[in-house]
């Protein structure tokens, strides 16, 4: 572990973690939800941030484990570093992150997380850390309009996604283009008596590799030297 042993976890507000995310995350954009903040500290700075809260829709993503009580799990909105942190830091932050939260938040049985394979990576931190991988698919949520990346769900179509680009049937948006690539899901049981409550498979790492999926900072494997 090294040097990355010398990193230091404190919740810090969800202001501090906004200024934190924003400079150090591809996006650069923040979850406005966010409700439990963790600031990454080195060498008596903060080199990043760790943003949990809310699932955009609750109701999709709770059925994921059988008697999951509405406060029960969280997702792990955002998490970024900055390039002065040694190698390993990222799956040592999570690891400290998850014992504070059971520690402080003992409620909760379950997080879930996201790796964007279409503009960063497949999650390689999730897998070091323990996660299990329970989905890989293509990406149906993220377009592109000038440059910037948006999600579906913050542009107001009045329309399903699956008129979503049909210009014959009027989706406003015909004027965005897709984001190519995938969204792979991934949870970390808190509560390991939760386990059994899972409503779908625990898919094999190499599901990744098999699909297509495998990316690092936003290249795919199959292009990267």
């Amino acid at each position: 572990m090294g040097k990355a042993k010398q990193i230091r976890l404190d919740f810090i507000s969800k202001h501090d973690a906004d200024i934190i995310i924003k400079k150090y995350h591809y996006s650069g954009k923040v979850k406005n939800n966010s409700k439990i903040n963790i600031g990454v500290f080195y060498n008596g700075f903060c080199e990043g941030a760790l943003e949990f809260g809310p699932s955009n829709d609750k109701r999709k993503m709770i059925i994921l484990v059988k008697n999951t009580k509405w406060n029960e799990f969280i997702e792990l909105n955002r998490f970024a570093l900055s390039d002065n942190l040694p190698r390993n830091s990222e799956s040592r932050c999570i690891s400290i992150a998850i014992r504070m939260i059971k520690k402080h938040y003992p409620f909760v049985r379950w997080i879930i997380s996201f790796a964007d394979a279409c503009q960063c990576g497949d999650g390689t931190i999730y897998r070091a850390a323990g996660f299990d991988l329970i989905q890989v698919r293509k990406n149906l949520d993220l377009v592109t309009k000038d440059g910037v990346v948006l999600h579906t769900l913050a542009i107001k179509t009045g329309k399903g996604k699956h008129d979503f680009y049909n210009k014959s049937k009027g989706g406003s948006g015909a004027k965005f283009k897709p984001l190519r690539g995938y969204q792979i899901k991934y949870i970390k049981f808190l509560d390991k008596s939760y386990e059994k409550y899972l409503t779908v498979p625990i898919l094999p790492y190499s599901t990744i590799k098999d699909m297509g999926a495998k990316m690092y900072k936003g290249i795919a494997a199959a292009t990267t030297a």
